[in-house]
């Protein structure tokens, strides 16, 4: 035997059973060197906010997937409806009583197990929170053994569903006060520790019934924009949420994640005059431009939208025409076409010229000129707000923009424009954002004071209808009618500008899953698939 020739096939036969040996490890090779490199199981996040509570009940998981809890039903990432606890679910044919039965290898990270008494707790408790979950609808939430659940609404609410997939289950066993620091669910991830303004930690929960995640061990920091990417820099961070405006910015061992959303921004602008009236809280009621109809809908008119997403969000984006754009219940009708030659014509006709040459015009002595307030440090607001009003100077409308504090916005914004962001995966938001009850309230919903007994009459029957169909068709109407709605041809309480795209810095190597579009947030939309996020 010549053992020279058989030296290179027993090398490759021994390196074969080497590698064999070692499983899924990745080996690397460089020259004559070989090094192992263990698969990761951990992984850390650098979000922008940090959440006030770790309770469902109090808003924790609103419009997202709470990770420590499960839900009766969740989104697919087609934003359709899949069964979570809910082993089944029926609606009787009046609309006003679901019944639910829930599975029974759900348990609890205390080793207690899931019954219809929790869920009837969960729901009854963040009825009476009255926060961000509204259920104001429902008249009660009744186990009837531990697998059966009856819910009984005062009226059909549509929405329902779309609530159920964002409020997690809390354990009514040790449910107290303070929850929220320390909570315990049937999730697919246990709270570790929560180090308030720095971090949160999860490990996978190994006993959840949808399977132990691959991602073991999750760390969340909380970081402003500028600090996520310097950590990215640095290799301190695995994910970061960053923004449109940074973006750009090549980091190696990294590749950026433009993720879809429904996160818009834009101007609210105040439909009433300002009359001297006051809010319940003080705040000043209106603004004497912004309540001409053609004031607003030339501002609409003069904004090139495509440009806006392409320069100011760096690609990061696209064109915003409502709150709802791409959703199933969003009206085709209401996209605008960029037309500067129009939206002269609206201020001309309506009396609007500059008559003493300044470039801007006037009616009557008044200028049309107002301010737009945006909080400070956002700089994709501050961006967007700037290059919108920088536009429609040359149809003779000054808008000054000014960042501040959201204390102050709180109390301006019922009298001048702000710089505004909404966005949600659920159709909820239509009907809190243009309800005649919510106008003026001391919320951020209705502050252009927005009313109209059409829409309500619309808003009215998406809440009500027992159908997705019916419901979308009259959302849609909402939007616009033909004659009449939202839309920014129609009333125009908000000037639409852009939809964010959620930029993020992933490490490579990491998959963060089919993200499901995103709604309005920085950075908690981004962890709501977790579970299925893995190293490659």
């Amino acid at each position: 035997m010549n053992f020279k020739k058989m030296y290179p096939l027993l090398m490759a036969i021994l390196l074969l059973f080497f590698l064999t040996a070692c499983g899924n490890r990745s080996v690397q090779g460089t020259g004559d060197s070989i090094s192992l490199e263990m698969p990761k199981d951990s992984v850390v996040i650098a979000i922008g906010s940090e959440p006030e509570t770790l309770d469902p009940t109090q808003g924790w998981g609103h419009g997202n997937s709470p990770i420590v809890q499960s839900t009766l039903v969740r989104y697919t990432s087609d934003l359709a409806f899949e069964k979570d606890l809910a082993a089944d679910y029926s609606l009787s044919a009046d609309g006003l009583t679901w019944t639910f039965t829930i599975r029974d290898d759900a348990f609890f990270t205390d080793g207690e197990k899931v019954t219809a008494a929790d869920v009837a707790f969960t729901l009854e408790t963040a009825k009476t929170a009255q926060g961000s979950v509204d259920l104001t609808y429902m008249e009660s939430a009744v186990p009837l053994d531990d697998a059966t659940l009856v819910v009984t609404l005062t009226q059909p609410a549509s929405i329902f569903l779309n609530t159920l997939a964002s409020v997690g289950i809390v354990p009514e066993h040790v449910y107290d006060e303070n929850y929220g620091l320390s909570p315990i669910g049937s999730g697919p991830y246990k709270f570790v520790e929560w180090k308030p303004q720095e971090q949160i930690l999860f490990t996978a929960n190994e006993d959840y019934y949808g399977g132990t995640p691959a991602i073991r061990n999750v760390t969340v920091v909380f970081m402003s924009e500028d600090a996520a990417l310097a950590a990215v820099q640095a290799g301190q961070v695995d994910v970061a949420y960053s923004s449109a405006t940074l973006g750009k910015t090549s980091v190696p061992g990294y590749h950026v994640e433009s993720i879809p959303s429904a996160d818009n921004r834009g101007f609210t602008l105040p439909v009433v005059p300002n009359t001297g009236e006051t809010t319940a809280n003080g705040a000043p009621i209106g603004n004497n431009v912004t309540c001409n109809l053609e004031i607003r809908q030339a501002i609409a008119c003069a904004i090139d939208r495509q440009q806006v997403a392409d320069v100011v969000l760096n690609g990061f984006g696209r064109p915003a025409y409502s709150e709802n754009d791409g959703m199933p219940w969003n009206n085709p009708e209401v996209v605008l076409e960029t037309d500067m030659a129009y939206a002269k014509k609206l201020l001309a006709d309506a009396g609007w010229q500059d008559t003493d040459g300044d470039g801007i015009v006037e009616k009557e002595g008044l200028k049309a000129e107002f301010s737009c307030i945006y909080p400070s440090g956002d700089s994709v607001r501050q961006a967007v707000a700037m290059a919108a009003a920088e536009q429609v100077k040359d149809i003779g409308i000054r808008i000054h923009v000014e960042g501040t504090s959201w204390d102050e916005i709180s109390q301006r914004m019922f009298s001048e424009a702000v710089m505004m962001g909404w966005g949600s995966a659920i159709p909820n938001e239509t009907y809190y954002l243009y309800r005649s009850e919510g106008a003026l309230l001391d919320d951020f919903y209705n502050p252009e004071g927005y009313r109209s007994d059409v829409t309500d009459g619309y808003l009215n029957a998406a809440m009500k209808a027992l159908t997705v169909q019916e419901a979308n068709e009259n959302w849609k109407k909402v939007q616009w009618d033909g004659t009449t709605g939202t839309a920014m041809q129609g009333e125009c309480p908000w000037v639409w500008i852009v939809n964010l795209d959620h930029v993020t810095y992933v490490r490579d190597g990491l998959s963060i899953g089919n993200q499901p579009i995103h709604g309005h947030g920085h950075g908690l939309p981004l962890i709501q698939n977790l579970q299925e996020w893995t190293w490659n």
